[in-house]
């Protein structure tokens, strides 16, 4: 329910009360669960009458990461907030792990209190010689970088000694400690760090690439995000509470009995399952979901199933099966089986037979439209209460194929009055005659995604069901539905969403642009399919690269930057991507002072730092009388920031010789320039501030190779077009441009499709499928510039 009027001006006035800065406070309002979550924590800590800014940020934190399968303990721990004896973050978080672990069992005080460190002060002198001892220890790298050092590596230091410690008060001493042994900071202490170059050289206009800088010193959970997760043999705790309209509470959780019976069939491994629907192409936010399932169980020695959740037979196709497969094995992951929940639907309509005989689900023929009503309504069907034996032969006769389609479906008897909507008497199951892509034409009752998904966990005896924050309402479903089966319950845990800057992710809008043509299908280079992005020249490493650094958060409603992505691509392209030489719109320049037919074969560097004795580090470049630059490289008037060509000036060609324009052959028009004329310094004792590529005729009269370049950009204008009424008015018309006819030096040639190369001073591309024998194309991946590391990693 939107909060508004007089009752937001209320909560408004509350969390400034708590020293929230009103930005903060109505940004919290327009969230419904934190704003509930942050009401409910302020009057349970007895603050409604305000309190000053540091507690009213903890409270704030508690409201928003507090583990929900302790909330009977959320009033002793906000005891401990306002007393100030829990008064850092970091010994909150100390405070939510332990509770996590702890859920609704007994609270011990004592066992608490150590492992959030309350009452444990350090003192100023002992702060100052843990700094001190820091700093002798890092002494000869702190004098060698000066103010570029990573003090986040000192702080990591300080805090494994001192997790306790007043962080204000250790920055103090450390930013006292800086000065004392480097004086005041200097422009060279600003300057930003740069890659060794052989010579002098500043090339024309060229987009500086990624510079390599120290990264922060990592905490646990960034060494291993999967830490965070519970061991099979400790999935006894209570899961969640269930609240109902009646007043009676749920307490979800395995026995003892049942966990052991699901420990002995496991032997106590991790077992995690990737479960996409196979309704489309995977994108990048499916990269998140294979990293946290996979990864969790690569991590523990554990299992992972790849299983496609197929219950809905007219949305699903072959083809989206074989790609999930394809890009599964493409991103790095091996599952441990591949399952279909089809290989489960004996089993789950038996379940369901049983549900109908527990008196827990019942046969209803409301509409669609009267479903939606009467939830909105909080009323119950009028079929709700018919007899089990009725409900019984009546799901039979579904099965049979006796009941038209649409007029019948199998609802769960949960609770129509709760507060979670997702308890409004689910439906398990409902009539479609339609053959499916796996089972064929055996059954013509499919279950629902929210009767079948836990039931094929527990049957799969999965250990943690990972999923996305957007399911978080479904837990009370998912756990209800296990307990009334008395069936084994896995752990559960939520992650947010990955959405990324400049593009869409849902589904629906992915296959409308694609079905409309809007983009060149779902391999198209500007999409965040994972295909799309292997066309694009992306390498999986640097997606699960892009995944690891973004962490496993429940930091929700998260837009990440695009060019975050764009900077692991760099990382790892870098490093991977052998340089050559490309011209996108070629200038014709003619060398007077070199005979024509004059063909000299010089060396060109794959790498920056090659070695000179390493021929395969180096490949051959042809240099004749007739060379090509980019048109953007030349200009009529000079300027001092300019560093291109212009008549009477010089400039390096990369790898080659000193040119200087002589002469410039105009159009008709008198402006377009349709040709220069240079003389070369064979002797290269002139020594230009610009640096341009090139590419040469490789024999007297013969082009150089040809090549087609499609350079790839944003294909939305705004970061976030998913929440514009029109949002296909804001694709980018600028998303892809052709160049058809570039030049590129003669080794090119050889290039197969899926090679990647850095073009100097234009980017990184790859070679596409569209490919021929007669002409190679090219995709960029990505440019040279990079502004994600500008605002740091």
């Amino acid at each position: 329910m939107v909060v508004k009027g007089e009752e937001s001006d209320k909560i408004l006035e509350l969390f400034l009360k708590i020293g929230l800065d009103e930005r903060t406070a109505r940004n919290t309002i327009a969230n419904n669960k934190v704003t509930a979550n942050l009401t409910a924590v302020v009057h349970e800590a007895a603050l409604a009458n305000g309190c000053d800014r540091a507690i009213g940020n903890l409270l704030y934190t508690v409201a928003t990461k507090y583990p929900a399968n302790a909330l009977v303990h959320r009033p002793k721990l906000l005891e401990y907030v306002v007393s100030s004896k829990i008064k850092t973050p970091a010994r909150l978080e100390a405070a939510f792990s332990f509770l996590s672990n702890v859920a609704s069992e007994e609270f011990k005080r004592n066992e608490f209190e150590e492992a959030c460190g309350v009452g444990v002060e350090v003192s100023l002198e002992e702060l100052t010689q843990t700094v001190n001892e820091i700093f002798e220890e890092y002494k000869a790298v702190i004098l060698e970088r000066r103010y570029r050092t990573n003090v986040g590596e000192l702080f990591g230091s300080i805090r494994k000694k001192h997790p306790w410690a007043d962080p204000k008060m250790a920055k103090q001493l450390v930013d006292a400690k800086m000065y004392e042994l480097l004086g005041e900071r200097t422009a060279a202490d600003d300057e930003k760090p740069s890659k060794k170059k052989e010579k002098k050289e500043k090339p024309a206009k060229v987009e500086k690439a990624v510079v390599d800088e120290t990264p922060a010193q990592p905490s646990e959970e960034e060494l291993n995000p999967f830490s965070i997760f519970p061991a099979p043999e400790d999935n006894i705790k209570v899961h969640t509470e269930v609240s109902f309209s009646n007043g009676s509470v749920l307490r979800c959780y395995n026995t003892r009995e049942r966990l052991d019976n699901h420990l002995k069939v496991t032997a106590g491994r991790v077992f995690t399952r990737f479960p996409p629907e196979p309704n489309g192409y995977l994108h990048i936010g499916h990269a998140k979901a294979m990293f946290v399932d996979f990864g969790l169980a690569k991590e523990r020695g554990g299992c992972c199933y790849l299983r496609y959740d197929d219950t809905n037979p007219e949305a699903e196709k072959k083809e989206y099966i074989n790609h999930i497969e394809e890009i599964v094995q493409w991103m790095g992951w091996e599952p441990f089986k591949i399952t279909y929940t089809s290989d489960y639907f004996q089993e789950l309509y038996e379940l369901a037979v049983e549900l109908i005989r527990r008196g827990h689900a019942y046969v209803d023929h409301q509409t669609p439209e009267e479903i939606k009503e009467y939830r909105e309504k909080k009323m119950n069907s009028p079929w709700r209460d018919r007899p089990i034996a009725e409900s019984l032969k009546l799901f039979d006769d579904m099965k049979r194929g006796l009941i038209e389609e649409g007029k019948a479906t199998l609802r769960m008897k949960q609770d129509m009055q709760s507060d979670n909507f997702n308890m409004y008497d689910l439906i398990a199951y409902r009539i479609k005659f339609t053959p499916h892509p796996h089972a064929g034409d055996q059954w013509c009752i499919y279950p629902s995604y929210d009767y079948a998904h836990c039931i094929v966990d527990s049957l799969e005896n999965i250990t943690h069901s990972l999923c996305t924050l957007e399911f978080e309402t479904r837990r009370a479903s998912y756990y209800w539905l296990l307990h009334v089966l008395d069936l084994y319950q896995p752990y559960v845990w939520e992650y947010s969403r990955l959405n990324v800057t400049n593009t869409v992710m849902s589904k629906r809008k992915l296959n409308y642009i694609v079905t409309n043509k809007y983009v060149d299908g779902w391999d198209d280079p500007r999409l965040m399919t994972l295909a799309g992005l292997r066309r694009r020249g992306v390498t999986s490493t640097a997606i699960n690269s892009f995944v690891r650094g973004i962490g496993i958060t429940r930091s929700d409603c998260s837009m990440i930057r695009l060019d975050r992505l764009e900077y692991h691509i760099r990382e790892e392209l870098n490093k991977t991507a052998p340089r050559v030489l490309v011209v996108l719109h070629p200038l014709k320049v003619v060398i007077t002072n070199l005979e024509s037919g004059s063909v000299l074969d010089l060396d060109a560097k794959k790498w920056p730092d090659a070695r000179t004795d390493d021929t395969s580090a180096f490949y051959k470049v042809p240099f004749s009388n007739v060379v090509y630059i980019e048109c953007s490289d030349f200009r009529m008037k000079d300027s001092k920031d300019y560093y291109g060509l212009a008549p009477g000036k010089s400039a390096l060609l990369r790898y080659a010789f000193p040119i200087k324009c002589t002469d410039v052959i105009l159009a008709d028009d008198k402006e377009t320039v349709l040709e220069i004329r240079a003389e070369y310094d064979p002797s290269k004792k002139s020594k230009p501030k610009g640096v341009l590529h090139w590419v040469a005729e490789p024999s007297p009269g013969s082009d150089p190779l040809k090549i087609e370049v499609r350079l790839f950009d944003k294909l939305f204008n705004s970061e976030n077009p998913a929440e514009l009424d029109n949002w296909l008015t804001d694709l980018s018309p600028n998303s892809k441009v052709v160049v058809p006819n570039a030049y590129a030096v003669p080794s090119l040639g050889k290039a197969a499709v899926g090679d990647t190369f850095q073009f100097e001073r234009l980017g990184y591309f790859t070679v596409d499928k569209d490919s021929t024998a007669e002409k190679l194309v090219f995709n960029r991946t990505v440019t040279l510039k990079d502004t994600y590391s500008k605002g740091g990693k």
